[in-house]
């Protein structure tokens, strides 16, 4: 972990998808002046599940996975999170310890807003601790949907939504070209509720029917329709 000049909250690109958009701008310059940032590259804890939240974590840049260690020391992939994604707000609220791991899946950059300054502006902000209150209610309901599906739904339907997953989460908006991101077989295996080798399986049978491409750990997706059309089969 590298300690550097933190990004300015001011410049950056995306601030207005996390919960600072609803504060001034002499707030945001209040808690660019109170934040730490720190690099972690791919495969660091930024958080580790157990321990209490020191305060509101802030994706500058890069892709992070929340993660949970089941009693059989199995990796459950819970959610994922990227550039100006807020990690740890549900512990802040509940004022309980991180019930996830959050690690990078690539070289990352994130902000932390120390628990003083969160608080301040819950108790003082409206429309923060109302667009806060709807983040917790989105969050709930989009992980109670992805449960029921890791519970309901073949694998080879996990997997298509999954790789959906993957390109909405973190392929550009308005780019024609296909999407691609290297992730472990691992991780894509912890994403989808099943094994390594099961995973490698129908990734194989998904490359033979032209769906997607692979290059070591990458994955390039060439159909997202009929990946859709797989992962909606049975909704």
């Amino acid at each position: 972990m590298i300690r550097f000049a933190a990004p300015n909250c001011q410049n950056c690109p995306s601030y207005h998808r996390n919960l600072l958009h609803c504060c001034s701008h002499a707030e945001i310059a209040s808690v660019s002046e109170e934040k730490t940032s720190e690099h972690y590259d791919a495969g660091q804890v930024i958080f580790r599940e157990g321990n209490r939240s020191a305060g509101l974590y802030c994706v500058h840049e890069g892709k992070i996975k929340l993660a949970k260690l089941g009693g059989d020391g199995k990796e459950q992939i819970i959610r994922l999170a990227r550039s100006g994604d807020v990690l740890g707000y549900q512990e802040l609220v509940s004022d309980t310890s991180h019930s996830l791991s959050a690690i990078a899946l690539s070289s990352c950059t994130v902000c932390l807003i120390p628990r003083q300054v969160f608080f301040h502006h819950l108790h003082t902000n409206l429309q923060f601790s109302n667009a806060l209150m709807q983040l917790l209610a989105y969050t709930l309901v989009q992980t109670e949907v992805r449960m029921l599906h890791l519970a309901y739904k073949p694998v080879r339907e996990r997997l298509a939504e999954t790789l959906l997953l993957l390109l909405h989460t973190y392929g550009t908006e308005g780019d024609s070209a296909p999407f691609t991101m290297a992730i472990t077989r691992e991780d894509l295996g912890a994403l989808m509720g099943t094994t390594k080798e099961t995973t490698t399986r129908m990734l194989s049978d998904f490359k033979q029917e032209g769906l997607l491409t692979t290059k070591g750990s990458a994955i390039t997706i060439t159909a997202p329709q009929q990946l859709l059309k797989i992962a909606t089969q049975f909704d």
